[in-house]
């Protein structure tokens, strides 16, 4: 599915599909960290099975108000100990299939808000 930011100055998601995402012409097909004041890198995970408490501070350690998590093809919830370092620094997380979290994170970051998604691409194990 092809879609437009409302606003073009902000880092935006521009497509996506079952294992991969596009950021301008960029297909991404590895989990990857977007944040809406031009934050990008890889999230070195391949599975939603191998997500980890240093996974979570890694989002921790960005400077924005609201973290979506993608958490894949369908909706499954971080553990409570993953997300403490979020807790702690009082940062917001919102968790939705990865799919969703696209399409919420142009929203908001959008209307200029300072938001960062997380979005889980999984790929087979091997």
């Amino acid at each position: 599915m092809k879609i437009q930011p409302d606003n073009i100055s902000v880092q935006s998601i521009s497509g996506y599909g079952p294992d991969w995402i596009s950021v301008g012409n960029e297909k991404i097909s590895t989990s990857v960290v977007i944040g809406s004041s031009g934050e990008r890198f890889i999230w070195n995970c391949n599975r939603f099975e191998d997500l980890t408490t240093d996974h979570f501070a890694q989002l921790a350690a960005m400077n924005t108000e609201l973290i979506i998590f993608g958490s894949g093809n369908r909706l499954r919830f971080p553990q409570p100990a993953w997300i403490k370092s979020l807790i702690d620094k009082q940062t917001g997380i919102e968790t939705m299939d990865t799919q969703a979290a696209c399409r919420t994170y142009n929203i908001l970051a959008g209307e200029g808000r300072r938001v960062a998604v997380a979005l889980l691409i999984e790929t087979a194990p091997g």
